[in-house]
Formats: structure tokens, sequence, C-alpha cells
């Protein structure tokens, strides 16, 4: 433990460097491959099916808030480490964990393809192995996080819906597929829809002035009511009476965060319908826009009964993050 106290838990972020490590070594590197949120670990099969593997599978594939079922942060694939050759090192987000050399916790990008985010973890037993994980997930998920959601909105830019309609309503610049189309457009209400297979992709885009949502220091709460009255304004049920609110039984997730470099409020949670029994996974940001007073918001939601809706979510996330205001 001695060892893992030296190293370390500040993860170094290298580039492709020689081996005296002052001069950047430019290579010819192939384009990366796999699917969205999906992450490759190159470990013993011992130690995959021991205690190491259950602490990385609580850390990487721990449950993502927001979505009324349980799924995995990433899906990870296992192979040992003899297999990690070829095509295989192309995969765009790989874990190498190893036993018996010092102990270290580090990424590296784009050593084998690009863009590529690997993280590289060792120690001399399972025990600082394990240690390693638990003190360094927390940047590695970020980085893995930030991998992804540049891959998918780059694939996503292939074919964008550009007409300017947001952009006269609100000033906004949102980069969203041409498969979304335009559900109901109001003079202080946008929303946009993509259909899926038993069920729908909505976004939503409107604005408040900053005092309701700073009317006082119950900010979670003065969101949820701005969320519920656009529900009931907006946003009706399958029958005559019911509308879209943020579900009642447990509170919605807030962060702190920055959206085209402004402040935001995000919320994540679940949404349903009053009176009706429908639900499904929200995701809100709030974004304050000083020069024109007010919070410009943009939502995203699915309704997918019995189906996973961690990658139809994490598709609206990065639509909502592509935000530009003008």
């Amino acid at each position: 433990m001695k060892k893992t106290l030296f190293l370390l838990f500040s993860l170094v972020f290298l580039v492709s460097c020689n081996e005296n490590g002052d001069k950047t070594e430019e290579r010819i590197l192939s384009d990366s491959s796999g699917n969205i949120n999906q992450i490759t670990l190159i470990i013993e099969n011992e130690l995959w099916e021991g205690p190491v593997g259950e602490a990385i599978r609580d850390n990487f594939a721990a449950m993502v808030e927001g979505l009324p079922q349980e799924e995995p942060l990433f899906s990870l694939s296992q192979i040992p480490p003899e297999t990690f050759s070829g095509f295989v090192r192309k995969n765009r987000s790989f874990i190498s964990v190893q036993e018996g050399k010092e102990a270290e916790a580090r990424i590296i990008k784009d050593l084998y393809a690009r863009p590529q985010t690997g993280a590289i973890i060792s120690g001399e037993s399972e025990e600082e192995l394990i240690h390693i994980i638990n003190e360094s997930s927390e940047k590695m998920v970020s980085a893995f996080k930030e991998t992804e959601m540049k891959e998918k909105q780059r694939r996503m830019k292939k074919s964008l819906k550009k007409d300017g309609k947001l952009e006269e309503k609100f000033g906004l610049s949102l980069d969203f597929p041409s498969a979304y189309r335009y559900a109901l457009e109001e003079e202080d209400f946008v929303w946009i829809r993509k259909e899926i297979p038993k069920g729908n992709m909505e976004i939503l885009i409107y604005e408040v002035p900053i005092s309701q949502i700073e009317a006082d220091t119950n900010t979670i709460g003065n969101i949820i009511k701005m969320r519920d009255s656009i529900g009931k304004a907006h946003i009706p049920g399958p029958t005559e009476g019911t509308h879209m609110i943020t579900e009642e039984a447990y509170a919605p997730y807030l962060f702190e965060t920055e959206i085209d470099g402004k402040f935001a409020y995000e919320t994540r949670g679940t949404w349903e319908v009053k009176g009706a029994f429908m639900a499904g996974p929200f995701l809100n940001y709030a974004i304050k826009d000083e020069a024109n007073n007010r919070y410009l918001v943009v939502e995203g939601f699915v309704f997918s009964p019995s189906r996973g809706k961690r990658d139809n979510m994490f598709e609206i996330d990065a639509i909502l993050q592509s935000a530009d205001i003008e």
C-alpha cells in the first residue's frame, strides 16, 4: 500500500511521445472503432472473475443516475491480455489491468488508434489493484465519458437537420440529426421528436425569466414547478385531462455544470403522466443567459416501455450539450 500512496491518484494524461519524452512523435493512426459506451477490459480471466473484476464492475458498470431501471454506465467486454492484438487494439475505449507490477494508474490517449482513450491500472497484489481502481476510477470515468460524448456528436454531425428555426425563435443553435422532426412549434416553445421502435425520443426548447428559477433557495423545487407547468400547458397525456409531470415519488438529481461556457443547472430524473400509466427518464439543462435575462431550457425525455434507455438518453444528452447561444 505504500507504493499506492506514492502514486498518485492524480492520473497522468499522456500523448504519444518518443522514448526520451522530449518531442511529440508523429504517427499515422487508423480510425478507432466500437459501439458507443463500450469499454474493452484487458485482464486475466482469474482477476476478472474475482474481487478485482467486481471492483471494476462496481465503478465502470455502476447504475446510470436518472433512469427508471438499472442500466450500466458502460458496457464492459473482457478479454485476456494475450488476445489484445490486431483489430481489437482499434477499440476506442479500453482498460488494461496488470497484477505483479509497480502500482500505477494513468490515462493514455491515441495509443493504437484515433480517437482512443485507454486506462492503465497495475499493482503488485489484488488488494493494491482494488484500492487503485476505487481511488482512480472517477477521473477515468470522466475521461471515457468525454471520449464517448465527442464520438457520438461526431457521428451525429454526418446528417444534421439545418433549418434555422431555433435561431429565429431563441437565438439557439442545436445539432440534432435529420431523423428528428418538429412535433409542435409555438412562439415560445418548440417540441422535436424522433420515433423509435415502440416509443419516442423527445426534445423541448423554451425559456423562462431568471427570477422563475432563482425565486428562492429551493432551486430543485422551482425547476420541478417549471417543468410541471410546461407539461400541463404543452405535453398532454393519452386521455383528456392527463399531462406530463415530474415523478412525485422521488426527487430528481440536480447538478451544476456549464453549457456553451454558461452556467447551467442539470436535472436528471423520471417523468410520469398524471392520471395515466406512462413514465420514463428525462434530462433538463437550464442555461443561464444573463444577457437576455432568461434561463434557456433544453430538455429531452424518452418513452420506450420495457426497453433499455441508456443509449437513447445518451444521444439526447449529446444533442443538448451541443447548444450554442448567440
